[in-house]
């Protein structure tokens, strides 16, 4: 279970301070420090980030982005995994990936731990969505549901073959089943 660590900081200190593993974020004045990723939170991670990339990164859509730290709105957090669409990628003058990003993402995506909060998780997303987000989902593959989040609408429990929403600038067609499948590997 993520505990808080109470704390006088402010983001700006919170900031400064060294990175940890696994990667601690700053909620409402507090630190809290996220689960340790285990087999099929690291498999789903990977396999979305990989999805998305396939359809979006060679066309210049969007970047799906794995653990990237998300820094606005008086929290800094690191999603799962996040998906911003190609204009809004950070890049250096080079034109390499910036390894900062102090705005929200487009789409946000948390995989549930089987020690990890749904409300802390859950506050996350709305806080995204809040400052602009299209799309957030939250995976838990025990109960194997997804609850998609989409500003102004109700959140929406997603099971079997039902079609996952996507953000606008994405075409992608993807089912809860097929999410779930990713977790199997044949020998």
């Amino acid at each position: 279970m993520t505990t808080a660590t109470p704390t006088s900081l402010t983001l700006v200190d919170f900031r400064k301070l060294p990175e940890t593993k696994p990667a601690s974020e700053f909620i409402n004045g507090h630190i809290f420090q996220k689960p340790m990723p285990q087999g099929k939170h690291s498999r789903l991670q990977l396999k979305f980030c990989n999805a998305v990339n396939l359809v979006a990164e060679k066309e210049r859509i969007a970047l799906a982005f794995p653990e990237l730290r998300c820094t606005f709105g008086d929290r800094s957090i690191v999603p799962d995994a996040t998906v911003f669409s190609w204009e809004r990628i950070i890049l250096e003058v080079n034109g390499e990936v910036a390894n900062t990003f102090n705005i929200y993402p487009d789409w946000t995506v948390e995989i549930l731990s089987p020690d990890q909060r749904a409300t802390k998780v859950i506050s996350n997303i709305l806080h995204c969505l809040k400052y602009g987000t299209q799309l957030g989902w939250l995976i838990d593959p025990e109960e194997r549901l997804i609850l998609a989040f989409i500003p102004g609408q109700e959140p929406m429990e997603l099971t079997g073959q039902h079609p996952l929403p996507m953000p606008d600038f994405l075409t992608l067609e993807l089912t809860v089943d097929q999410i779930f499948g990713w977790l199997k590997v044949n020998p």
